[in-house]
């Protein structure tokens, strides 16, 4: 990403400005050392999570004051569940017919059905045949590659608790979840699945109060990173766990407007129609138009002329503008891009890439944005131990060795087994014992649990080869810290590490031959660390042009700290600014383009995000693996579901990833590039052989009434298109930016090529006719249109060539399979015009002279499309056609070029500053230090 980017707004500003990483001594650092002096007590500072909140309408928070110890009455709960609904997520099957007659729809598609109709009505069955087997062709393929086992919302529904343990009647009884509804009592324990969005009460499970708090783990819903603690008051999410206590709640929402819920919402309102379709569309649009306009004068033109003869019959005209339909029509376009699409699924299968919906292979070579999801898919979605604090005469060794004797054995704790992993692949001594339960040297004799009251673990342990007993403990910071009697360094450490977003605990153990005087050992710091590959990975899709955007549920400090890690810039802004009222739309869509990401996030905002980059004209991907993800997966151009990913991620998902982390991600970006190119190749020969085709025959049949016999017009058709279906496995140039079809500049092209094609075509005609003598109309010697069918056949069949890239077509030459497949097929039109089959022979002189000439004729036309890429611009199309809003859009970006400039400048100043006031703080607390001993 640019540098004049990332300075536009005040907020990265002031991220720039008051950053300072860990390796530098902060202002607070030196506050803190300042009231050391005068006697002040440093504190730990509580990092405050930022829950996501939720208002409850006063009508409904009137129906949730029910008596706890007694629950809703049956009558109650029936009149609610009739207002309310079931507590279940409304399922939407596919109709699997529909779907596949889905494929019968678009521009191109209905004229090549009406095109059929013709063919029946004028009995020209070898014609239907084809034209039906082709539309068949495309129809299946898209319809079998497509084809998917589950729907979003299933697996949404398989995330929810089955049964909940519920008052009802003043009993406490098991009830289906469905029959869930507002003001009804549950109880959650440790290890449930919590089946609505309910409101704790405080109040145990056997009914006495509680001061507890439920540890939370819903990084499925929300991203988050660490379980989160709930307590009186709080609300927990449908399909989110119970790690830790127990406590009975009231439920607030059920159903559809769940969390979880409203994300089923999201996903089922996504029904957009597809980037590649509607380019297949304007395609097609463009097609029609021309082919219809100029067709219709045809036949109007024959039906006046020929009127009371034999030749101006309705069915004979129309049998001549079916032919020429047909032959214009593009009936092979679906078909050669849905097998080259299919192809490169295939490939992209092969490197781990599965590929669910086949056109979001064309659109992820377009993508310029990437959105990941952090927990899971840039990190590696597991607590880790970090760098650590020690206190004097302490080594990494001796923290994880104390830290391993006072975890809880056994415990499904993501802390106790960040604990367990690192000390036992680090420490040699537990690498290779043979009873995993027991400590090579140790013995522990006694084990006291982590509760929220303590908040920590101490176990009492006796070193089996000295008989020394000592005390282990660990737990919260400021309780080990006072455990130890206070320590001002392992504070401002604990309160650096917290600044980061690493969660710390603190490691003591008692003094040699006094049980009860502890020392600290440390301060071990936790983090879900990024995966190997995921810096990488961002750094290869820079160079490639995508830009890379996280989009997390975690805390802000964790995103940024995340962010830092990953070599990304740490311009991550809070969700707040998605839904802030006082900006404008406008503004928010630029705090959308500028930020490397959000932090704090909900499936709405996620969704939100995606939606403002594509109202900017950005095509979007996203990555993601829990429920939270799955409405974005499903709204972005492409949704890419990571390895691990749950059910509901994998089936709102265009592209699954079984590979671990993002690293595959680049090589389905470089893969769907290469197909973008063979794809847009085919389109742009294709456009120009239509234009070309028109262009000749509605100026020769207006000019001369000059026909070519039906077969060898389809004859052209099926060979030609036949024979670059093989163009789904030519060789590719892959762009280093993300490609884009620009319409604009492809018709044009294929208006400019057709017309050169079409004075050759009319060089051929004339002369052979007026040089050759060859006569125009003689119905014993139809040897004009046989070399008019060899010419038609092979000049612009040769064009595709060139058509493969925006270079000189050496640049990068064709494949093999590729270049024998076209040269085969006009190889073989020229025998049989030399020969004489289907058509009278021209022999070797003509046939040989025309397929040079074809040869020579796409050199000069190769020559014109290079110029005209190195020439096109949207400055170029603004002056050619000034229209309004073209120039409007120019005077904007010249205007935003010179704003970027100036603001760069702005930038290179104040980093400056923020480099010199690092150096003076650092200054500043040396001396302070010195002064200090």
């Amino acid at each position: 990403m640019s540098e004049e980017k990332k300075t536009v707004s005040s907020e990265e500003i002031t991220e720039e400005v008051v950053t300072v990483t860990t390796a530098h001594v902060t202002e607070k650092e030196i506050i803190d050392e300042k009231q050391e002096k005068k006697g002040g007590n440093l504190q730990v500072e509580e990092h405050e999570h930022v829950h996501v909140t939720e208002d409850i309408p006063p009508e409904l928070e009137e129906l949730l004051h029910t008596d706890p110890t007694k629950g809703l009455t049956t009558e109650e709960a029936a009149k609610r569940i009739e207002r309310f609904g079931r507590n279940e997520i409304a399922e939407v099957k596919t109709n699997y017919l529909l779907k596949f007659l889905g494929y019968f729809t678009g521009a191109i598609a209905y004229l090549i059905e009406l095109a059929c109709i013709f063919a029946i009505v004028l009995k020209h069955w070898l014609d239907f045949g084809v034209i039906l087997a082709l539309l068949f062709t495309n129809a299946f393929i898209g319809f079998i590659e497509e084809a998917r086992a589950e729907s979003a919302l299933d697996a949404l529904k398989n995330t929810l608790a089955l049964k909940a343990k519920v008052w009802r009647d003043g009993h406490f009884i098991d009830l289906d979840v469905a029959e869930l509804v507002p003001g009804d009592v549950i109880g959650l324990r440790l290890g449930d699945i919590i089946p609505a969005d309910a409101r704790l009460l405080g109040i145990s499970v056997t009914g006495g109060e509680t001061e507890g708090a439920l540890s939370i783990d819903q990084s499925a819903l929300t991203g988050e990173s660490l379980p989160v603690e709930k307590k009186k008051g709080d609300t927990v999410y449908a399909s989110s766990i119970v790690k830790q206590g127990q406590m009975l709640a009231v439920v607030v929402k059920t159903g559809s407007d769940t969390f979880i819920g409203r994300a089923a919402n999201l996903i089922s309102i996504t029904v957009e129609q597809g980037h590649f379709q509607k380019i297949v569309n304007q395609i097609g649009n463009f097609l029609i138009l021309i082919t219809s306009v100029l067709v219709a004068i045809i036949f109007v033109y024959q039906m006046i002329k020929f009127r009371h003869t034999d030749d101006g019959k309705v069915l004979k005209v129309l049998g001549n503008v079916l032919v020429l339909t047909i032959a214009a029509i593009p009936v092979g376009l679906p078909t050669v891009l849905s097998v080259t699409m299919a192809v490169g699924a295939k490939q992209l299968a092969a490197k781990k890439v599965i590929v669910k919906r086949l056109t979001a292979v064309e659109e992820m070579a377009s993508i310029s944005v990437l959105c990941s999801d952090k927990t899971g898919t840039l990190t590696l979605n597991e607590l880790t131990f970090d760098k650590p604090y020690l206190s004097p005469g302490f080594s990494e060794e001796d923290i994880l060795l104390y830290s391993y004797l006072s975890a809880e054995p056994g415990a499904n704790d993501p802390i106790e087994s960040a604990v367990r992993n690192a000390a036992e692949s680090t420490l040699e001594f537990l690498k290779n014992r043979p009873n995993k339960h027991e400590i090579p040297g140790y013995k522990q004799t006694a084990f006291v649990p982590f509760n929220p009251t303590t908040k920590m673990t101490s176990a009492t342990i006796l070193n089996l080869e000295t008989k020394d007993v000592f005390k282990v403990a660990k737990g919260a910071p400021q309780v080990i810290i006072n455990l130890v009697g206070g320590d001002d360094d392992a504070v401002r450490a604990v309160n650096a590490l917290a600044r980061r977003g690493l969660r710390a605990l603190g490691v003591a153990r008692t003094k040699p031959g006094n049980l009860e005087k502890y020392e600290l050992v440390g301060m071990i710091s936790l983090l879900d660390p990024p995966r190997p590959d995921s810096g990488e990975t961002i750094r290869r899709c820079n160079g490639y042009g995508v830009e890379v955007k996280m989009i997390t549920g975690d805390q802000l400090i964790i995103a940024k700290e995340v962010a830092h890690r990953l070599g990304m810039q740490r311009v991550i802004l809070d969700a707040n600014h998605l839904v802030d009222a006082t900006k404008s739309e406008e503004e928010v869509t630029q705090h959308c383009e500028r930020a490397d990401g959000f932090a704090q996030v909900i499936p709405e905002h996620k969704y939100r995000v995606v939606e403002l980059l594509q109202k900017r004209g950005l095509l979007v991907g996203m990555t993601g693996d829990g429920v939270n993800d799955a409405p974005a997966l499903k709204k972005a151009n492409v949704g890419i579901a990571v390895h691990g990913c749950t059910d509901a991620a994998r089936s709102a998902a265009d592209i699954v990833l079984l590979a671990p982390g993002l690293s595959t991600i680049v090589d389905g970006i470089t893969t769907s590039r290469a197909i973008f190119q063979r794809m847009r190749s085919y389109a742009l020969y294709r456009i120009t052989s239509t234009v070309h085709f028109l262009m000749f025959f509605f100026t020769i049949t207006l000019a001369r009434d000059w026909t070519m016999e039906a077969i060898l017009l389809i004859l052209i058709t099926i060979l030609n298109d036949a024979a670059t279906l093989v163009i789904a496995v030519d060789n590719a140039k892959i762009s280093k930016q993300p490609d884009k079809w620009r319409l604009g500049q492809l018709i044009t092209l294929s208006i400019l090529l057709g017309a050169l094609l079409t004075a050759a075509s009319f060089g051929h005609f004339f002369i052979a006719r007026d040089v050759f003598h060859i006569p125009e109309r003689d119905p014993n010697d139809k040897r004009l249109e046989t070399i008019m069918y060899l010419h038609i056949s092979s000049c612009p069949h040769f064009v595709i060539f060139s058509t493969r890239l925006s270079g000189y077509f050496w640049e990068n030459l064709p494949s093999p399979i590729f270049f024998v497949a076209v040269m085969g097929t006009q190889v073989f039109a020229m025998f049989i015009s030399i020969y004489g089959v289907l058509t009278p022979a021209i022999g070797w002189g003509w046939g040989l002279s025309i397929i040079s000439f074809s040869l020579v004729y796409f050199f000069v036309l190769d020559f014109v499309k290079v110029q005209l890429f190195k020439n096109w611009s949207f400055a170029f199309t603004a002056t050619v056609w000034p229209t309004r809003a073209r120039r409007n859009k120019l005077n904007a970006r010249r205007a935003e070029e010179e704003r970027l400039k100036k603001v760069a400048m702005t930038v290179r100043k104040v980093r400056k500053v923020v480099h010199v006031c690092k150096a003076l703080l650092v200054m500043k607390s040396s001396s302070t230090k010195k002064i200090a001993q």
